[in-house]
């Protein structure tokens, strides 16, 4: 498939053919984006959430009333999880959430998320990501008249430290350079903004899954 390139001043910078096999999956499969977005997500998450056991509550363990007479049941320490103050039973503990997912798959779910963008026309193909300075009023111009508001931006290799910094202060606008592209995000962003260096890193990406 072949897209317009545009220049950051909203002119036009010839075009490009775009690979049918990463950006132009017809029937896209929503089962393996949610797939993938919940590794993603999943990997995300400190998995840091502990409570106190019964073993780790620092009180007495002297048996507190008498075994018989005392019209209830019998008990031997304050540590229990029916006492207030004691112990919780099985409470959240410190582990991963992080699941697995085939490589294949995550890279098959990243052709659907581009494929996704590519036929909703909510693909822009931009000549190159620089700025001359880190000017952010400068950027904000210049996406208004691209006519972009929340967006993801994906770089070649490296990312100009001009755009980045100027980016950075303007809200649902992403910067990520090629290696950080991902599913999630793709998803979640109103428009996907492909440098003509992301997409050459991005065939070189999917290429072998391509030739497999």
């Amino acid at each position: 498939m072949k897209l317009d390139v545009v220049t950051l001043d909203a002119g036009k910078a010839g075009s490009i053919d775009l690979s049918d096999a990463v950006f132009g999956i017809e029937e896209i499969r929503a089962d393996i984006l949610q797939r993938a977005v919940k590794w993603q997500l999943s990997r995300r998450q400190a998995g840091t959430h502990k409570t106190k056991e019964r073993g780790e509550i620092a009180r007495t363990k002297k048996k507190f009333g008498r075994q018989k007479g005392g019209g209830g049941a019998r008990h031997g320490s304050r540590n229990a999880p029916i006492f207030v103050g004691g112990g919780v039973a099985h409470g959240p503990r410190v582990r991963s959430h992080a699941t697995e997912l085939p490589k294949k798959v995550r890279a098959l779910a990243l052709k659907h998320a581009l494929s996704s963008k590519a036929g909703s026309k909510q693909l822009v193909v931009l000549d190159e990501a620089r700025l001359d300075a880190a000017k952010t009023k400068t950027l904000i111009e210049k996406f208004s008249k691209l006519g972009l508001a929340k967006a993801l931006i994906i770089d070649g290799e490296t990312l100009d430290e001009n755009f980045a910094r100027a980016a950075r202060n303007i809200p649902l606008i992403d910067v990520l350079p090629a290696q950080g592209l991902n599913v999630y995000d793709v998803l979640r962003c109103d428009v996907l903004v492909l440098t003509k260096a992301a997409v050459e890193k991005i065939n070189e990406r999917l290429a072998p899954q391509e030739a497999a």
